[in-house]
């Protein structure tokens, strides 16, 4: 029996885009162009490359990497060899760093030697100092034993490390019959990518999947309208789920021409959508609401823009949506989580304004949901508050080594529990309203903060450490330390910060600290974080955007 749905892999879109599309520009970045010819060029090149390094088919390699043109022709060549992508958050540090590289047993680490002012090379060093003195083909260092080699990009050769433009030299000394012999052996159904993302249990869980989301990228695309005609702005972070859908998948997928950034600066964005006609925009409120209050968008033409994707469904989001249909253009809601490969929602083009700005969008083609009480697991009628739960084609494979926390999202029956908070009306349409779990999410990025205040433990100064999500103008919630310190020991909240600061991600680390006698707790001995928030915004005298009133 043929599948329900074409299987397809990763490696193989830049071949079909190829073929499709040839000569059309397919890539912008920085001035540089590509075409969608010269763009699988790049990509069977890199593929040669990380053969002739060594790179083996099953292989988890680690991605650490800016946005940059090398990003994706280093994911869809990985695919193409039947090697595993695990992209790491570019914010992440050392401690993060470590443990990704380590528990996803990778054999590979590509990154760059610096970007900006962050020194990643240094950073890999002060984790594997050995690597220096190492055989670069070989290094198994203490703290990650799998990786056997460092991949970097930059100008300047290190010891112990490959210079992947000297990698890129010996790609010709592999055969066009041994790079197609590879490709041919990939699975659709096998593993291509492990995607970490913060879970309650204080550690980042590997999410895995297979090559089947990209019947969920077919669909977006198909629902929001996108044609080779369209031009597509992309500025959020490749290693996350959001920017890996909507921009190299979704460009090999329909032919939208793709303008890559390094990082969201919403000036540059601004006169990038004027200079290249840009037709889609997508992200969180924090990324409208900065386009919409930079000074210069009154004076862009923005004209060209058609639509975007907007999370949206959270009171706190409302403003800045409804401000986005009149200043900027008509936005399709959506829901979505790394463990559903992105969007398992999306809105309508012909939504109205009050499902585009107050709901999350609908299940796409394939995917069924339902809201239940957490308590209980029974499903709720329509229009109460429950958990979502979905499951469909799209759905992870599981968590990487993680056998107990798998079983625990995903039931016998395939419904994946996601923590949300949500609604659902008798059409389908769904409402995020936040999160059962403890997860706090800054401006997109998940924290856990079990894994925060674990780290905050190893403060000289502190006792016992609680965090919780306080809300911010800019990031709708950012981190706050509650902290009860030692007998005798003091700490200020730019003590903790600089603690912090190279070890964790900036996204992570706390930005405001309030210090306690003692937690408010349960009868059963819990800590009652909802009263700790209570507490800690009424100290700090913050506005609570979610009632628009001081907690």
């Amino acid at each position: 029996m043929p599948e329900w749905f074409e299987k397809k892999t990763f490696g193989s879109m830049p071949d079909e885009a190829a073929r499709r599309w040839g000569d059309r520009e397919a890539l912008c970045f920085e001035g540089q162009r590509w075409s969608f010819t010269q763009f699988q060029e790049e990509v069977k090149r890199t593929a040669k490359a990380l053969i002739r390094l060594g790179v083996q088919p099953g292989d988890n390699v680690s991605l650490w990497v800016t946005n940059r043109p090398e990003w994706l022709f280093f994911f869809f060549a990985l695919a193409k060899i039947g090697a595993v992508t695990v992209p790491i958050n570019t914010r992440f540090r050392t401690d993060d760093l470590e443990y990704v590289v380590w528990q996803s047993d990778s054999t590979t680490l590509i990154t760059v030697d610096r970007s900006g002012p962050v020194d990643y090379l240094e950073m890999v060093l002060q984790l594997c100092p050995e690597i220096a003195s190492g055989n670069p083909d070989n290094l198994n260092p203490r703290k990650c034993p799998e990786l056997k080699r460092v991949l970097v990009l930059g100008e300047t050769p290190y010891s112990g490390t490959h210079r992947w433009a000297d990698v890129m030299r010996e790609a010709p000394m592999v055969s066009d019959a041994a790079a197609e012999e590879r490709d041919q052996r990939v699975d659709p159904d096998g593993t291509a990518l492990i995607m970490y993302t913060s879970g309650t249990t204080g550690f980042p869980k590997g999410v895995m999947h297979c090559h089947n989301i990209l019947r969920q990228i077919g669909d977006m695309a198909s629902r929001l309208g996108i044609t080779p005609k369209d031009v597509t702005l992309m500025y959020l972070p490749l290693f996350h789920v959001f920017g890996l859908v909507a921009g190299p998948l979704m460009l090999v997928e329909s032919g939208a021409r793709m303008v890559l950034t390094t990082l969201f600066e919403p000036g540059e964005a601004l006169r990038l959508i004027q200079e290249e006609e840009v037709t889609l925009i997508h992200g969180f409120d924090t990324h409208f609401g900065a386009l919409i209050g930079h000074p210069d968008c009154e004076k862009t033409d923005r004209g060209s823009l058609r639509t975007g994707l907007l999370g949206a469904g959270m009171a706190s989001s409302e403003l800045v949506a409804r401000q986005s249909q009149q200043i900027l253009c008509p936005t399709v809601s959506l829901w979505g989580m790394t463990e559903v490969g992105g969007a398992g929602n999306t809105g309508f083009l012909d939504s109205p304004e009050d499902d585009r700005c107050r709901t999350s969008g609908n299940p796409l083609p394939g995917w069924e949901q339902k809201v239940i009480d957490p308590g209980t697991g029974e499903e709720l009628p329509f229009g109460t508050v429950g958990e979502l739960c979905a499951r469909g084609y799209g759905l992870m494979q599981g968590y990487y080594k993680k056998p107990e926390e798998t079983a625990n999202a995903i039931d016998s029956d395939g419904w994946l529990h996601s923590g949300d908070v949500s609604t659902m009306r008798e059409d389908g349409t769904i409402r995020f309203m936040g999160r059962y779990k403890d997860l706090l999410k800054v401006g997109g990025e998940n924290v856990d903060p079990a894994e925060v205040e674990e780290f905050l433990l190893g403060h000289p100064a502190i006792d016992q450490a609680q965090v919780v999500g306080v809300p911010d103008a800019r990031l709708s919630e950012v981190a706050c330390a509650c902290v009860v310190l030692k007998p005798g020991q003091q700490a200020s909240n730019e003590d903790l910060v600089s603690f912090c600061r190279g070890r964790l991600a900036s996204f992570k680390i706390p930005r405001h600290t309030v210090v306690m006698d003692e937690f408010p707790m349960t009868s059963s001995g819990k800590v009652q974080k909802f009263l700790l928030r209570d507490m800690a915004v009424a100290e700090l005298e913050l506005l609570d955007p979610t009632t628009m009133e001081t907690s």
